[in-house]
């Protein structure tokens, strides 16, 4: 065993130096490659990571501490009433502005919460498929054909996908649902009104705080998108709210924590996210201060960040290499995309679907990179295949579903997303 383990040391330090030996530095191609890596990985720092994740964290956090393991097990266990289960798991997305990498600390914690493998994946496919504001804009700018197949495919995938998964690990999942039976699960321990409350709260901070721009400045979700953040503000002061009622922190230390808030967004006006940091901040330094449930809740939320982030970093930085940015190429070039996504062969699907899966869309971006890739020749089967594909899964985020439920159930769930949107896309390519 102890021979075992140098020899697979050693195997990995050949690797690395194999890879440095032969590592084609000064090539122009590599080098802007790994200019367009970090680029990537600043834009994703820039745009992603305080407005988008960090409140997923926190949410995450809730749902760990808050959320008993009995309403988890109950509404999503392995003994739950089937088509409840999925039918709010499939759903779930439309209120969550989130993306591929944004729904991971969520899944993560239903997951370790007991939920059922099916309903589990079901919700981690349907987060950041089917967001409202994704669906519209896809409707907007590519067709309302396109927006249509996209919501009904999403839906439809999601609950396959679980059933199809729950199916394969079938004698792990009954093993689950035994263990069940004789565990009694604990009661809550707070109104159910309180944890929605707080939930939902922070819900509204996450989806606001990234509600994109629409394609025409007026209309509904233009005025939304004008006054995001006092929106967001308002959800940020039922935050507020629920912190002093429902956990018990003191009103002077969050009324402090409050008005430093609302002077930084008055003072930097043009600068919302400065005042969106420190709320962070002040959030993270009053649940820090107030024991019990506040400390663990902040405790939970760190434990999700620090299994996620490191492995997001890596994955981004490998994406950005091969794949490149929007504005910028990898060692694949775009041109070579645009190429093999003509039409609507078998092929062209299988690539649009593969592709998809392993680049990196933030929420909304996918819409404006197909309408380039459709303005270059691109086939109305790809396009669904890689909107089908593409929002839900990326190489960061199955990195880190690896570490959640395990590289053989984590290659099934690509398989299968791949497969359903390959031939999606060939039955809606046939169609349109």
């Amino acid at each position: 065993m102890e021979l075992k383990k140098e020899l697979k040391i050693l195997s990995w330090m050949v690797a690395i130096f194999l890879a440095a030996w032969f590592m084609p530095v000064g090539k122009p191609r590599f080098d802007n490659a790994v200019l367009e890596a970090f680029e990537l990985l600043k834009w994703y720092a820039h745009e992603h990571v305080l407005l988008c994740l960090v409140p997923a964290f926190f949410i995450a956090g809730v749902i760990a501490v808050f959320v008993s393991e009995a309403s988890v097990i109950k509404y999503f266990g392995a003994n739950a009433v089937k088509w409840k289960s999925y039918l709010i798991a499939s759903v779930s997305g439309t209120i969550l502005a989130v993306c591929s990498c944004t729904i991971l600390p969520l899944f993560s914690s239903i997951h370790k919460r007991g939920a059922g493998l099916g309903p589990a994946v079901a919700f981690l496919y349907s987060g950041p498929a089917i967001n409202i504001l994704a669906i519209i804009l896809t409707a907007r700018i590519l067709g309302w054909e396109l927006g249509l197949a996209r919501i009904v495919g999403a839906v439809i995938f999601s609950i396959v996908i679980g059933l199809v998964m729950s199916f394969i690990y079938r004698k792990e999942e009954r093993e689950k649902a035994d263990a069940l039976m004789n565990i009694e699960p604990p009661e809550d321990g707070r109104p159910l009104w309180q944890t929605s409350f707080h939930f939902f709260a922070l819900v509204g901070v996450l989806v606001f705080a990234n509600w994109g721009a629409p394609g025409e400045e007026a209309g509904f979700f233009y005025v939304v998108y004008r006054y995001k953040w006092l929106i967001t503000a308002a959800f940020g002061l039922l935050v507020a709210v629920s912190m002093v009622k429902i956990l018990g922190i003191k009103l002077q230390w969050v009324a402090l924590a409050t008005a430093a808030v609302l002077v930084t967004g008055l003072a930097f006006p043009d600068h919302p996210l400065l005042a969106f940091v420190v709320a962070s901040i002040g959030l993270t330094l009053l649940t820090a201060y107030k024991p019990g449930e506040p400390r663990e809740w902040l405790l939970s939320s760190w434990d999700f960040a620090k299994q996620i982030l490191p492995l997001l970093a890596i994955g981004v930085l490998i994406a950005g290499v091969l794949l490149g940015t929007a504005d910028g190429e990898g060692l694949i070039l775009n041109e070579w995309v645009a190429t093999l996504v003509g039409g609507n062969s078998l092929g062209a699907n299988l690539f649009a679907s593969v592709f998809g899966a392993f680049m990196y869309f933030a929420t909304l971006t996918e819409v404006p990179i197909l309408q380039g890739l459709l303005h270059s020749g691109m086939g109305q089967g790809p396009a669904l295949a890689l909107l089908l594909a593409g929002p839900a899964l990326s190489l960061p985020n199955m990195l880190v579903i690896r570490s959640v439920m395990g590289t053989q159930k984590t290659a099934v769930y690509v398989v299968l997303v791949v497969i359903l949107s390959t031939v999606s896309g060939i039955i809606y390519g046939g169609i349109a």
